[in-house]
């Protein structure tokens, strides 16, 4: 066993506090992975503060992760020691399922095992990135290409992935409307990457007061979903919407943004049910669907497209021990856009 420094969650409502966690000896297809930052996600704050149910505390949090190789098993072939790589929410899963197989681990058929929060193989709790090292088996490690400074891949690979899956999936590009709902640490990404796809991208938010910003980022429109005016004006528009906010939306209005086939894809978690109007649906012939991160092989496209487009996410670098100001200013939603831990100042 490997001992490592690293952030804890003691219980639902203390704050964070330094600790030690022990990581598996690596196996024959294992990576020890030199973690150099850790994104704050806002799944973090809800894992590690009970908000989704007991956690298991104390809890070490973190899915995205980014660092260097720094040993590798006896038998691993994809990675090896310096090499710059990254690790998103899961850490294995399966491989033996119909989804496993076509690369879409994240729907493992019995459940994928999480980065933090879970039991891995070896029967122990899984533990995350906010730590100086992780012990991960090699095909659920993804390269980061030297086009990313590893600060502004570390979010790519929760909040990246979590906005280019359904991107790709529901075909963003050329000729296509697509409305980002909310700009905060996933819908910046979701603009990005839906502008270098060759969309044409409108951000709906609250109010105006990111206009400046969201049309930096790359949207070509930026209406404000607080007034009445926006639902009226872009009334059957849209191909695709992604609503990346967990507040609870009055959805029948933003599915009535949608053209006909279009799609509102679900990839923020709102605590309450949504209840949607059958038509809402009916008359236009439209999709409401859900999406969670990606599997392997499309986060690594992710990864390789966002360094092919310059795409890093914009962050704000903290050193360990401000992690508890971080997450009390992501619940205040004062970040622009995500927080990524400077792990060497744990050590």
């Amino acid at each position: 066993m490997l001992t490592v420094k690293a952030i804890a969650a003691p219980s639902a409502t203390e704050p964070l506090v330094p600790t030690t966690v022990e990581r598996r000896d690596l196996g024959p297809h294992d990576v020890l992975i030199a973690i150099h930052y850790a994104g704050i996600c806002h799944s973090d704050i809800h894992t590690a503060r009970g908000e989704w149910g007991p956690a298991g505390w104390p809890i070490v949090v973190g899915h995205e992760i980014a660092g260097v190789v720094a040993e590798v098993g006896s038998d691993v072939t994809r990675h090896a020691v310096g090499d710059r790589v990254g690790v998103g929410c899961m850490v294995d899963s399966c491989r033996e399922c119909d989804n496993c197989r076509r690369g879409l681990e994240q729907y493992c058929a019995q459940g994928n095992i999480g980065t933090y929060g879970s039991v891995g193989r070896d029967g122990r709790p899984t533990a995350g990135g906010y730590s100086t090292h992780i012990v991960v088996t090699e095909d659920f490690v993804l390269r980061i290409p030297e086009g990313l400074a590893l600060d502004v891949a570390a979010p790519l690979l929760c909040a990246g992935i979590t906005l280019y899956s359904p991107l790709s999936h529901w075909g963003a590009g050329p000729g296509k409307k697509v409305a980002i709902v909310g700009l905060g640490g996933l819908g910046h990404m979701g603009v990005k990457i839906a502008h270098a796809m060759g969309a044409e991208v409108t951000v709906l938010s609250q109010s105006l007061k990111k206009r400046e910003d969201g049309l930096r980022l790359g949207a070509d429109h930026y209406y404000a979903t607080s007034d009445p005016a926006t639902f009226e004006s872009l009334a059957g528009t849209f191909d695709l919407i992604v609503n990346t906010v967990s507040a609870n939306l009055e959805m029948d209005a933003y599915l009535g943004l949608l053209a006909v086939d279009g799609t509102l894809v679900e990839v923020g978690a709102p605590e309450h049910p949504m209840p949607v109007s059958a038509f809402a649906l009916i008359p236009a012939r439209r999709s409401l669907a859900g999406s969670m991160i990606g599997g392997i092989p499309e986060t690594q496209a992710m990864l390789d497209f966002c360094a092919e487009h310059g795409l890093g996410a914009e962050i704000e670098v903290i050193s360990a021990d401000r992690v508890n100001e971080a997450w009390d200013r992501v619940v205040a939603s004062d970040v622009r856009y995500r927080f990524v831990i400077d792990v060497a100042t744990l050590a």
